[in-house]
């Protein structure tokens, strides 16, 4: 069995075919996908959809760091009654994180952010999955990496998945050390990624597969909506990189997922 472990399948992009989608992923051995939260504009999506298949889905919550803002009061208020309220329902805390890619207007601000979200993860004693994107200039101020290790120096006892990850093998190294899975989705078959190099150092068990739909399709899909059934394509890729059965990687994925969320 394969296990999505970061898609947005509840997303506006799949309202026209969402059944053929979970169909096609079920037809490629998908047995579980798990749905990151971003804000309150898709909160009841994510929520119907995952109350439609509680056999196929399990669902977070938090604030996406692209959500961030000037005033932050009313989205946090909202993450922490759902959490609290409710707490069995949600498996992790995500994807929360840092993105200086874009805009960095309000780094201070996401930083305060997530510092909340990973001492509720504390305190509901879950784990929290990372959106981390670095500045387009390499600057090391704008380094996602960096930034969040020093965060994570200050909470010692979380774990989680550094989704999507595009670190270099020092922060995969230093994320492994530190209790955290590397989410390895489409990327990892793109002609010019670094990924296949961090994959084969990186033991299996501290290895998960996404594919983070509709976004970053796989090659031969790349440039299209990304899907659910592509992260078979993401593991047979592994396997590759790996030199095993992508049986084995399916195997082995599934049950660092289901160690890690306690499924």
């Amino acid at each position: 069995m394969l296990t999505d472990t970061h898609s947005h399948i509840y997303a506006e992009e799949f309202d026209a075919d969402r059944d053929e989608v979970i169909a096609r992923a079920e037809g490629a051995g998908v047995g579980l996908i798990l749905l990151p939260a971003i804000d309150s504009e898709s909160y009841d999506r994510q929520e119907a959809l995952a109350a439609s298949r509680p056999d196929l889905f399990r669902q977070m919550m938090g604030l996406h760091p692209t959500s961030v803002g000037a005033d932050n009061e009313e989205a946090l208020q909202t993450v922490r009654q759902k959490l609290f309220a409710n707490s069995q329902k949600y498996i992790g805390i995500g994807e929360i994180g840092l993105d200086f890619y874009w805009d960095t207007t309000y780094r201070e601000q996401q930083v305060a952010v997530l510092e909340q979200q990973i001492r509720w993860a504390e305190e509901l004693r879950k784990p929290i999955v990372l959106h981390l994107r670095s500045g387009k200039a390499g600057d090391s101020v704008d380094d996602a990496y960096r930034a969040v290790f020093q965060i994570l120096e200050n909470h010692a006892d979380t774990r989680g998945i550094m989704h999507c990850f595009s670190g270099t093998l020092d922060d995969a190294r230093r994320a492994v050390e530190m209790g955290f899975m590397l989410g390895i989705g489409g990327t990892v078959t793109y002609k010019k990624s670094t990924l296949p190099d961090i994959v084969r150092e990186i033991p299996l068990d501290h290895l998960l597969l996404e594919t983070d739909a509709p976004y970053l399709a796989p090659v031969p899909y790349r440039g299209r909506r990304n899907e659910s059934a592509y992260v078979a394509v993401v593991a047979d890729k592994v396997a590759e990189v790996k030199g095993i059965a992508t049986d084995e990687v399916a195997e082995a994925t599934t049950l660092n997922a289901k160690r890690l969320f306690g499924l």
